[in-house]
């Protein structure tokens, strides 16, 4: 089976782990995951800039660790980055801002990412949000 996934909760909130160990389960038993999609808050999961208590659980940094371990395809959208102050390089030197908190193997795109995410995906599988 093939699994877009779409990631709408910050890196502490349940639904971020939960999001983490299903796409870890979905690779192990055999299924493709097609892309995925952070979006809304889900952009925290892609951030450098993310300090995880030590006594928590780093969902960045192992969201990372899975995306380029697996080579997925890991894309975060642009707006909602924006909004929340998520950006790579080339995003920064635009708005002239100092920080860049977003990096490989991330990638910043468009909600168009998304729907062709799910149209290539047998099911598209959602975590989080409102």
């Amino acid at each position: 089976m093939k699994f877009a996934i779409a990631l709408f909760s910050a890196a502490h909130a349940p639904s971020s782990r939960r999001a983490l160990l299903f796409a870890q389960a979905a690779l192990a038993g055999g299924h493709e995951i097609v892309r995925l999609f952070f979006y809304q808050d889900g952009v925290y999961n892609a951030a450098g800039s993310v300090v995880t208590p030590q006594d928590e659980q780093d969902l960045p940094k192992q969201w990372r660790a899975f995306v380029s371990d697996n080579q997925l395809d890991g894309v975060v959208c642009i707006a909602a980055a924006l909004r929340r102050g998520v950006l790579n390089d080339e995003e920064a030197q635009r708005y002239q801002r100092s920080a860049v908190s977003v990096e490989a193997p991330w990638a910043l795109s468009g909600l168009g990412q998304l729907h062709d995410g799910i149209q290539d995906a047998d099911r598209l599988i959602c975590f989080g949000g409102a």
